[in-house]
């Protein structure tokens, strides 16, 4: 007896949600951040730690809509999910954050 992958519940819809929160957390939170830093004249790398979260967070936000009927179709088909270059941008922009903290830390 094979198992099916598909699930007709919401667990797609919301990890769909959980991607959209984590990319207006980056995006808005990056650019509120850069501006702050920025004003307060703290080093050049804090800001643009800032600002590189802030662009990851506008390309996740940008393939979410692509993303989504990506996985759809994966699951309904029984295929493996494959969430490699979102993983990577979400992680490059977390990082980008904690670097422009600590730099902003370090340097005010």
């Amino acid at each position: 007896m094979s198992q099916e992958i598909w699930d007709p519940g919401l667990q797609s819809e919301r990890t769909r949600l959980a991607w959209v929160r984590t990319a207006v957390a980056l995006s808005t939170g990056g650019l509120g951040a850069a501006g702050l830093t920025l004003r307060a004249g703290a080093a050049p790398a804090a800001v643009a730690g800032f600002a590189l979260a802030a662009l990851c967070g506008g390309v996740l936000l940008a393939r979410t809509g692509a993303r989504f009927r990506r996985y759809q179709r994966a699951l309904h088909g029984g295929r493996p999910l494959d969430a490699g270059f979102d993983v990577l941008v979400a992680w490059l922009g977390t990082l980008s954050v904690v670097g422009g903290a600590a730099f902003f830390v370090l340097t005010y």
